[in-house]
């Protein structure tokens, strides 16, 4: 049978009886969400706390393995300068006219300019490896101790959740088949009030003439609608559904109670008149 057969055939009373069954469900169930407070939010964040340490860990790494080949490199050039060096004071020797010599002196003093250039940069890049190294060992030793506070917080919540596993399974069990029997635009309107409301509240008693929810009064008539079951009325303040807080017993035997509560009312009220009469005539007497 579909769900909008089963639905149809419900009574506003019986579909107002489920909603209130449905939300009692759904309040279990964030009972079981509060016992394991912030703990799975906590975890979510340590996790990315360490997801974004280890991306900074692994830039630092490159950048590290980058100064170290820049140092090597350098190196080289200062090699190859070293050997142009030597190849032009060689070249000196030789020339012809001071013109040549000039050149050669020129092309040896910008070697050095190079030399000198080098080993400059190579003292920054080991400047900046001295900085990373330090870098990476403070991050390292942070990111161990929140690795260290996130399996604590990982365990905490196992204990928590190996707990009300079952107790919370079954409950969505009994929340997702109580929700078949209610027709899917009230679920709907149900879940919408629910994430609404900040303490996941959405059909709520009458209590002292007033919204569970809201706490706002209710007028007497829409009190004597909301006991009477013949429709599904909302909270004009917050937007809960309200329903008297008898639904668990149907509507038949509470007008039985409620006949038997003013036939006990109006026989006490007799009574009384009886006693304050006989005490008249006593008094006239």
């Amino acid at each position: 049978m579909s769900k909008e057969k089963v639905s149809s055939e419900l009574s506003v009373e019986e579909k107002l009886r489920a909603l209130y069954n449905l939300q009692k469900v759904d309040s279990e169930i964030d009972k079981i969400k509060i016992l394991r407070g912030e703990l799975p939010l906590e975890v979510r964040d340590l996790e990315d706390e360490i997801a974004g340490l280890q991306t900074r860990i692994d830039k630092y790494e490159i950048e590290l393995k980058d100064n170290e080949t820049a140092i090597h490199n350098k190196n080289i050039e200062i090699d190859e300068a070293k050997v142009l060096i030597k190849k032009y004071t060689e070249q000196q020797n030789n020339v012809r006219n001071n013109r040549e010599f000039d050149a050669l002196s020129k092309e040896v003093e910008f070697q050095n300019l190079e030399i000198e250039l080098c080993e400059k940069k190579i003292r920054e890049f080991k400047y900046r490896i001295d900085e990373l190294n330090q870098l990476l060992t403070n991050s390292k030793n942070f990111i161990e101790e929140r690795t260290a506070d996130l399996e604590l917080k990982k365990k905490e919540l196992d204990d928590i959740t190996k707990e009300t596993q079952k107790e919370e399974s079954d409950l969505f069990k009994e929340s997702e088949e109580i929700a078949k029997s209610i027709d899917e635009r009230l679920v709907i309107a149900y879940k919408r009030i629910r994430s609404n409301a900040r303490n996941g509240l959405s059909v709520v008693t009458v209590e002292r003439d007033a919204c569970g929810g809201c706490f706002n009064k209710i007028p007497p008539q829409r009190q004597l609608e909301i006991r009477m079951r013949s429709k599904i009325t909302v909270c004009e303040y917050c937007g809960r559904i309200l329903i008297d807080k008898d639904i668990d017993i149907p509507i038949a035997e509470l007008e039985k109670q409620l006949q038997i509560e003013r036939e006990a009312a109006e026989d006490t009220k007799t009574k009384r008149a009886k006693r304050r009469s006989t005490r008249t005539k006593k008094d006239e007497e």
